[in-house]
């Protein structure tokens, strides 16, 4: 059946809003993939045999398969509308869920993570969500994007404690399978209300305010840091894998951290939660900021409270410092990530948001893999985890001092483009 495409009424309206929670529910259950890995970890290695970095490498192969197929269905979602690349989500989540809880060895538990749960399963329900979203709305951009990406921190409140539970009492194979089987059924369902196209770029453009309707319609955006947009995506790229191997050191190994400090996995498990749970409401406050002051400042403070956080997990390991310590980290660090999405948009064009969008989302899921892989092998090798959030601290440097450098373009270039297009 053929789709229709919305029209100028669409933007922001009442359908726009059901649309937006449709795909906040839909990256919750996508994002499962990303944060059922991170509960299983201590069983997995306890299970297969193997070492922590071991252990790690599913989560590592998710992140990089998670990376990939955000451009690949990213540029699906610009083609064919982001219902289609939803209903192949269902099924590659579905699917690697249950290949994953009837593996037999680390290796297959690893390629139907990477394969089957990153690049054909939770791909589909990030990027393209994200690029669809900010297609619906103009004035809120902001909020809305940060709202939809709220969906990646919902699961990871979610989903720890409901897996650690269904893990406890019948298995993590059985957990797993469960999970598959719910995304088969409920995904599909929920798709059917994204057949609709998004307006023409054009649309979104006069609806937007009178300054960034001059902005997108008078030159090219990327020109405005004086920079082409394949070197303003490059640096965005980099600027992505530093800040989330610091992101990673924390989400990944939390569980593990809190079992070798002797609080048990559980703990683990309800820090990661917090964390999580606390950067919904980072996301929702940046997204709110970052209409008033820009992505690239939002951006910029996320990555500068980052750090301070990451530093704190240094000095404390009581219980209940952890647990504060925790949800600073989520509150500081969770507007981050949708600030990528917000820059390109406002820096490149519309019609290549799904492309763009994916390639930068790409990078910052690059660097949850490497972060995540980097904190293991530093694991094994020192025996604590007290380099690892050295290491982590030294890339988010790195990740501040490119956004740093670009919003100083921005400032320096602002009021030429502003004269050029007036």
């Amino acid at each position: 059946m053929k789709s229709r495409t919305g029209s100028p009424q669409d933007i922001e309206s009442p359908y726009a809003w059901m649309r937006l929670l449709v795909s906040l529910l839909l990256m919750t259950i996508g994002s499962a993939g990303m944060y059922s890995v991170t509960v299983v970890l201590p069983r997995i290695q306890a299970d297969f045999g193997v070492a922590r970095a071991d252990a790690s490498l599913p989560y590592t192969l998710t992140m990089v398969g998670f990376g990939l197929g955000g451009i690949l269905m990213g540029r699906l979602s610009d083609r064919f509308g982001v219902m289609v690349t939803v209903l192949i989500g269902s099924t590659g989540l579905g699917a690697g869920f249950i290949v994953a809880g009837l593996a037999g060895s680390l290796w297959q538990f690893s390629l139907a993570h990477g394969v089957l749960i990153g690049l054909f399963g939770t791909s589909a329900t990030f990027a393209p969500l994200v690029a669809d979203t900010s297609q619906w709305f103009a004035r809120r951009r902001g909020i809305a994007v940060a709202i939809c990406m709220s969906g990646n921190y919902l699961a990871g409140a979610v989903w720890p404690p409901i897996l650690q539970h269904y893990i406890d009492s019948i298995g993590w194979r059985q957990a797993y399978i469960g999970i598959g089987v719910f995304s088969l059924l409920i995904m599909p369902a929920l798709a059917l209300v994204l057949r609709r196209q998004a307006p023409p770029a054009e649309l979104a453009t006069a609806a937007a305010p009178p300054e960034r309707a001059r902005w997108l319609a008078g030159v090219d955006p990327a020109r405005a840091l004086g920079l082409s947009p394949a070197a303003l995506q490059g640096l965005l790229c980099i600027a992505g894998v530093a800040c989330c191997v610091a992101m990673a050191m924390p989400q990944v190994h939390i569980v593990a951290y809190c079992g070798d400090l002797g609080f048990g996995a559980a703990r683990g498990a309800e820090m990661l939660s917090l964390m999580l749970g606390m950067g919904i409401i980072s996301r929702l406050a940046s997204g709110w900021i970052s209409d008033r002051i820009g992505g690239l400042r939002t951006l910029l403070l996320g990555s500068v409270l980052q750090g301070i956080a990451l530093l704190m997990f240094l000095p404390f390991k009581g219980l209940a410092p952890l647990y504060v310590v925790s949800g600073m980290f989520g509150l500081f660090q969770g507007g981050i990530v949708p600030a990528y999405a917000l820059i390109v948009r406002e820096y490149f064009a519309p019609r290549e948001a799904g492309a763009r969008v994916g390639t930068v989302l790409m990078a910052t899921l690059f660097g949850m893999a490497l972060g995540g892989w980097m904190s293991g092998v530093i694991f094994d090798f020192t025996g604590s985890y007290r380099a690892a959030f050295l290491n982590g601290t030294v890339w988010n440097l790195l990740n501040v001092s490119i956004v740093g450098f670009l919003l100083y373009r921005a400032r320096r270039g602002s009021h030429l483009l502003r004269r050029s297009v007036l």
